[in-house]
Order: structure tokens, then C-alpha cells, then sequence
């Protein structure tokens, strides 16, 4: 059934037109895993990225095969990052798993990546040998942290390594004023937007979240999140959707918000 509605849904994604968006979107909350891999081929998936205006994206998969197939087929947009988990499911149980880390160390030894994440922890996870492991491996080779959990599990891993860079998952699901105190206490911390769909209303940004982004103008970004292979669908929708309140904020916050946040993050341009 899903295999029909995503081949229905193919035509509508290669219907809308390829603008060339006045403001181009590094999206930082991308997967492309086996599920979706079988279900939307590297091409496509290619294709609806650049139709979005998609210039980068951060992209992770489970198990990592999606992320390389995806990188070959678009090396200028794709920028891979490496997840613990060999399949979906492991959310809950990686960080107990210690397979995880022969399968971290082995792609880190073949393949070249800018993040370890989007990985799941929540408070003492973090103090788990597997997750321990994770970090020193993102010490080891200089990568950033894309974190999916709660404040507590952020506070560790600043004290396991103080000079770690973090990218916070889904922070926009936060209380914005959360959100400001753990930037506030962590500089190389940045927070990711996937996939807040009330950002903005009554044609205006929600002021408390204003006053976040003014606060810190250089820590977040947007992030689609296509973490089943249906959420495809909603990409060239969230980049326009992120387009749009992004244009009631000040031209040059609205960029940081949409890529330069990010670039900056990761080095990239």
C-alpha cells in the first residue's frame, strides 16, 4: 500500500516547479534509511532535494548504506553523517548494544563523515561505555554531535568532552526559554528545528521563539526529519513552509536561520 501511495506521490513531487528559491535551505534533519532506500530510489530522493531549493543537507540513515547511495548520487548537497544503528528500531536499546561501536569504527575507518548522529539518549544513557565510546570516537575525529534527547543527557555530554560541538535535535519542541538557557550554558551547542510546523502564526513568528533567535542569532537551523520514507512527500512542503516565516524575521537572521547557521557549523560552504 505504501509503495502505491509514494508512486502516486512521485509524480506530484517531480510537478512542482524547481524555483530557484531566493533563499536556498541547508537542511540539518535529513535520513535516508533502508526503508526509504527500497521505496524511493537515490535519484529521486536527489531530485526532490534540488527541487526544494535544498542546497545541503545533513544526512544520516539506518543502516548506513542510504547515506552513500544518497552522497553518490548528489556529493554537492549531501553532507553525510554517521548513525549508531545498523536498522530502525534500536532507538531505545543501542546505547546497550556494544556491536554498536565495531559498526561505528568500521565505517568511520572506510568512509568520511561531518556528524555521529541523529542518535537517541536520555539523561544517564549518556554515561553508558557505548556512549561514552560515541563521543571519544567524535573526538577522535573531530565530528559533531547530532543529539536527539533531553537537557541532562546535553549536560553530559559537555562533561564527558567540554569541547564537543552538539547539534540539539528537535529543540523547537522545547519551551524556547529552555532552549536559550542550555545555549546560553553551552556555546558550541546549536539547535535544530525539525520538524516545528506552528513556528508562525497570524502571519507573524511566535515572539517567544523570536526572542530566541534574536538572543542567538547564529545557533539554529531548519531540519525537515524524513524519518519514514512518506515524510519525502513533505520536503519541498517544509522548505517552503520554512520559507515562508523565515521571511517575516530580518533578512540576515532569516538566512543565518535557513543556511548559514549550518554552514557555519560544519565548515561547509
Amino acid at each position: 500500500m505504501l509503495r502505491s501511495i509514494l508512486t502516486l506521490t512521485t509524480a506530484s513531487w517531480l510537478c512542482f516547479p524547481a524555483f530557484a528559491q531566493e533563499r536556498p535551505i541547508f537542511d540539518a534533519h535529513i535520513h535516508y534509511s533502508h526503508d526509504a532506500v527500497d521505496l524511493v530510489p537515490p535519484e529521486q530522493v536527489a531530485k526532490i532535494l534540488r527541487d526544494a531549493g535544498v542546497r545541503k543537507a545533513l544526512v544520516s540513515s539506518s543502516d548506513d548504506n542510504g547515506t552513500q547511495l544518497l552522497l553518490a548520487a548528489a556529493p554537492d548537497i549531501v553532507v553525510p553523517a554517521l548513525r549508531p544503528y545498523s536498522r530502525r528500531g534500536a532507538i531505545g536499546t543501542w546505547m546497550h548494544d556494544p556491536k554498536v561501536i565495531d559498526y561505528l569504527e568500521t565505517n568511520l575507518a572506510k568512509n568520511t563523515y561531518h556528524a555521529i548522529g541523529e542518535f537517541h539518549a536520555y539523561g544517564d544513557d549518556i554515561k553508558t561505555p557505548v556512549v561514552q565510546r560515541l563521543i571519544a570516537l567524535a573526538r577522535e575525529n573531530d565530528l559533531l554531535l547530532h543529539h536527539h534527547g533531553d537537557r541532562e543527557a546535553l549536560d553530559l555530554i559537555f562533561e564527558a568532552w567540554p569541547q564537543a560541538r552538539v547539534l540539539w535535535a528537535h529543540s523547537g519542541f522545547a519551551n524556547p526559554q529552555e532552549v536559550v538557557d542550555a545555549l546560553n550554558t553551552h556555546p558550541k551547542l546549536w539547535a535544530d528545528l525539525a520538524y516545528r510546523s506552528d513556528m508562525a502564526s497570524r502571519g507573524e513568528v511566535d515572539p517567544d521563539w523570536r526572542a530566541a533567535f534574536i538572543a542567538h542569532p547564529d545557533r539554529f537551523m531548519v531540519g525537515t526529519d524524513t524519518f519514514a520514507p512518506e515524510r519525502w512527500y513533505y520536503v519541498n512542503e517544509h522548505s517552503n513552509f520554512s520559507r515562508d516565516w523565515l521571511a517575516k524575521l530580518p533578512d540576515e537572521l532569516a538566512d543565518n536561520i535557513a543556511f548559514a547557521n549550518a554552514e557555519r557549523m560544519l565548515a561547509i560552504k
